[in-house]
């Protein structure tokens, strides 16, 4: 019914939607944070387990590379990656034996660098608001692009696991 060439399409389709859906779940959000709370305001969500607390952070991962010099920050916080992201995006869309569940990681994972790209190039900061305390388990602030790349990086994870599993039974 549908060749290879639309097959393809689809495919492509699904990706492009896959991206804008986890780049825009993460702008929306913090949009909403940035408009209606207060710099390093929190709010519980629930309870004291989860809470939204507005900050920008300058730097990446835990706020690491905060302290570096302007140029040296653009250069590792911004172009390095923007780069690694275009070039990611390519891999997905040009990659003919790539597996679904690859296709789906990379596009969660690369649709949330795109978030979090964005926002340091267009307000030299990634705004983070979300923050989990289960007592013996506490995250950092974190966004939405960071939980795309977590459900990314989750899934490929997983996918791996499954993989492995299946040869050893074989």
């Amino acid at each position: 019914m549908f060749d290879i060439k639309s097959d393809r399409l689809i495919r492509n389709i699904a990706i492009f939607l896959i991206l804008i859906s986890n780049f825009g779940c993460d702008q929306i959000s913090k949009n909403v944070v940035r408009k209606n709370v207060g710099f390093y305001q929190t709010i519980s969500v629930v309870e004291d387990i989860v809470t939204i607390t507005y900050v920008e952070n300058t730097g990446a991962f835990l706020s690491i590379g905060a302290g570096l010099p302007h140029t040296m920050k653009v250069i590792l916080l911004s172009v390095i990656p923007l780069i690694v992201l275009f070039f990611g995006v390519a891999y997905i869309l040009l990659k003919r034996n790539l597996t679904l569940m690859s296709a789906l990681a990379l596009s969660f994972a690369i649709g949330g660098g795109i978030g979090n790209i964005y926002d340091r190039l267009m307000h030299g900061s990634v705004t983070d608001f979300l923050h989990i305390n289960l007592g013996f388990f506490q995250t950092g602030i974190f966004n939405m692009a960071d939980v795309s790349i977590m459900m990314g990086m989750f899934i490929f994870f997983m996918q791996s696991y499954t993989r492995q599993k299946a040869r050893i039974l074989r």
